[in-house]
């Protein structure tokens, strides 16, 4: 079970690397890509958590902590990219 978990998780990063190489050169609006590219690098770090850290079956408090977590880095990347923006 672990191991087809394991395999589900890598070809879904696959495809998310994929989605984000394709968003990057295909989509004409920067702000557009950049959001994009922001929230499947989420949608990534969060599969990483639940299966390879494997927090998918810890407690609660833990996967809140490290959503969180992941979250915030997610939100400083997107000021960042705001703040770029705007200069």
């Amino acid at each position: 079970m672990v191991r087809d978990r394991l395999t589900l998780a890598w070809l879904q990063l696959l495809g998310l690397a994929i989605a984000t190489l394709a968003a990057s050169l295909l989509l004409p609006g920067r702000w557009l890509v950049d959001a994009l590219v922001l929230a499947l690098a989420a949608a990534k770090g969060r599969a990483i958590m639940l299966d390879y850290l494997g927090l998918r079956h810890a407690p609660a408090l833990w996967r809140g902590l490290l959503t969180a977590w992941l979250t915030g880095l997610i939100a400083l990347a997107g000021l960042a990219v705001a703040i770029r923006a705007l200069v």
